[in-house]
């Protein structure tokens, strides 16, 4: 037991940060803010100009520590948005600047970096020590984005609960340990024996950490569709944190549910991925409504758990409680995806989790990292698992998916491409902008439905989190995403005249053909031997793309009434496996090769039964170590 409590824990970190600071500083104020102390000083400069007096504080204390000018010290929000318009200038295409007082942060919405020159920019700084406030920058992308403005207008209006609840947070992160001798246990709660509801429980001695915490696509029942929560034995306000990977519904879909009853503690995950989870989310909701479905979960708790997210950086070490810090790295799967490091304890024991990563550059991302301090346990994916998983090169793959678009165009067909609206369907924007100006392809209007708009403007606010060439070619050349071939404002009556008219390319969600706009397109297209349905993402087990890529040749489907109704499928049917956000045996292998720090256990989910024991089998041949696959409901000692 310690001898020391939450007062004691307090006045230690106090002690340090009042002999380390200087007196010209004036600080006037120590704040928990999440995993950060926050100094508010009446002449922060002093600090900004010598960052090691920092350093030496955050070293010692083992926190991150941020440098605020307290309230009395600011500037009125008018006088600052004056003289920061100013500083920018015109060429940064500023867009909008509001306030959070709560927070003392000033939020800058621009079109491009310009004068500003990048985060931590000597001008961001000047901006800083002028004005009292702490400047964010925000990029605006090229398209409006109603999801970026919302998120933005939900933080600003609830800054004081905000606070609130993130000094609730810094102060149960700080609490004192109960036991310094750990253990480390890990409970399969989903993702297990299946792809879909990604969701595992750490838990030590003194902790309790959730990662991912998602639904399952065409599942039949509930047991099967949402993690086995019901299962845990404690109230969900025993989580210490819950880190999400990534915004595929398979991993985030559940997360609101946790705040319907009874967690309000942090949520730790990407910027990219809070404001691709608050869309996929939402739509998730209304995609289920209309299937006749009641949502595990309404409107204020999908809003709550976006007020309860604290975004981190790739590489930013932070206490998510007493006794374990977590970090982030990009996974290379989708825009803001991450693979989780938690290290536990004094450096007892490690944890990677995958979640979904690709080993392989992309046209979208840079490939996973691998540079991890250490890994006694490694969590990770299987989709793509099996020995003949082996996907052909992604040249080759491109190549076959332009074929078959350009081949059924030009015998006057038109192709519907099922996607996944974050990171499939951007990465086949790019591959088709190629084409067409190299004339690979005839020119014809690629039409983009549902969510595509939105997630779409959402990869254009961070190129900095994209593929180098890519994020230079968003910066200083064309654009690919506003191509002009590609059309993104359709409307659902514009469906079947664009379905039966003229040979075009129609990309719609869902990926798996499980809801959404795909299936009102398939009805119109499905019986017509001269259109083609290209499939290139994971089709699930049970799904209704999983029965049409194995060769179904009737489906059932509903029709003008609603009524369901028996549709053969006469169209072509070309799955593209190539093209996978998910790193195929190769690569899984190459992936654990690499890695800095050699696991003791590894442990392999998200995978169909057969491909997770192919894997885990070939893992314990190869490389010597403890590998296996979970059942659902099964905890093991890791440590």
């Amino acid at each position: 037991m310690e001898d020391y409590d939450l007062e004691a824990r307090l006045k230690q970190i106090r002690d340090v940060i009042f002999s380390s600071i200087p007196p010209e500083a004036r600080l006037t104020k120590v704040e928990f803010e999440g995993p950060n102390i926050a100094l508010y000083c009446e002449k922060p400069q002093q600090l900004l100009d010598d960052e090691s007096i920092i350093r030496n504080m955050a070293k010692q204390i083992k926190t991150r520590i941020i440098v605020r000018t307290d309230p009395s010290r600011r500037m009125l929000p008018q006088d600052a948005e004056k003289l920061i318009r100013k500083a920018l200038g015109e060429e940064v295409g500023l867009e909008n600047i509001s306030f959070n007082e709560e927070e003392g942060e000033v939020i800058i919405m621009a079109k491009k970096y310009g004068s500003i020159g990048g985060p931590g920019s000597p001008l961001l700084k000047e901006i800083a020590q002028e004005t009292g406030w702490r400047p964010i920058f925000v990029r605006a992308p090229p398209i409006k984005s109603a999801t970026l403005k919302g998120i933005l207008s939900l933080m600003s209006n609830e800054g004081t609960y905000r606070k609130d609840f993130l000094r609730d947070v810094g102060q149960s992160i700080h609490r004192p340990l109960i036991y310094r001798n750990n253990y480390v246990t890990v409970k399969a709660l989903g993702g297990f024996q299946e792809v879909g509801r990604s969701s595992i429980l750490v838990e030590t001695a003194s902790s309790k950490v959730l990662l991912d915490c998602g639904v399952k696509p065409g599942a039949l029942n509930t047991l099967d569709e949402f993690p086995r929560l019901d299962t845990l034995g404690f109230d969900f306000q025993e989580l210490d944190a819950v880190i999400i990977s990534h915004a595929h519904l398979d991993h985030v879909g559940f997360l609101p549910f946790l705040f319907k009853y009874g967690y309000r503690g942090p949520v730790y995950m990407t910027r990219p991925t809070s404001e691709l989870m608050a869309l996929l989310q939402s739509d998730y909701m209304d995609v289920t409504e209309k299937g006749g479905k009641k949502p595990p979960y309404g409107v204020n708790d999908y809003k709550k758990a976006l007020l309860h997210t604290i975004p981190l950086e790739y590489g930013e070490v932070v206490d998510i409680s007493p006794d374990i810090k977590a970090t982030l790295y990009n996974a290379g799967h989708i825009l803001g995806s991450a693979i989780t490091h938690l290290h536990v304890g004094e450096g007892e024991h490690n944890i990677v989790y995958t979640g979904d990563f690709k080993y392989a550059d992309t046209r979208l991302f840079q490939r996973a990292e691998t540079d991890f301090p250490r890994v006694e346990t490694l969590i990770m994916e299987s989709t793509y698992g099996a020995k003949n998983d082996l996907m052909v090169p992604r040249e080759e793959a491109e190549r076959q998916f332009i074929e078959a678009v350009r081949v059924t165009l030009e015998h006057g067909g038109s192709v519907l491409i099922p996607v996944l609206s974050v990171g499939r369907a951007q990465e086949l924007m790019i591959i088709m902008a190629d084409a067409f100006n190299k004339k690979l392809l005839p020119k014809t209007k690629v039409h983009m439905e549902g969510l595509l708009y939105e997630t779409t403007a959402l990869h254009m606010a961070h190129p900095e989190s994209l593929s180098r060439q890519l994020r230079d070619s968003i910066y200083y050349d064309e654009n690919p995403f506003l191509h002009e071939n590609f059309d993104m404002h359709l409307r659902i009556e514009d469906r079947q005249k664009l379905a039966t008219g003229e040979p075009c390319v129609i990309m719609a969600p869902a990926g798996m053909l499980t809801g959404g706009p795909a299936l009102d397109y398939l009805k119109y297209m499905v019986e017509e031997e001269k259109n083609a349905i290209i499939f290139t993402s994971y089709q699930a087990e049970g799904t209704l793309g999983r029965k049409i890529s194995k060769g179904a040749t009737e489906i059932q489907l509903e029709d003008e009434s609603g009524e369901e109704k028996a549709f053969k499928v006469r169209m072509k049917v070309i799955p593209i496996e190539g093209l996978s956000g998910h790193s195929d045996r190769r690569e899984l292998i190459q992936f654990i090769e690499r890695l800095r720090s050699h696991p003791k256990t590894i442990i392999v989910n998200h995978g169909e039964p057969r491909k997770i024991e192919d894997l885990s089998s070939y893992i314990r041949y190869r490389f010597h170590v403890d590998a296996l696959g979970l059942e659902i409901l099964d905890t093991l000692r890791v440590y």
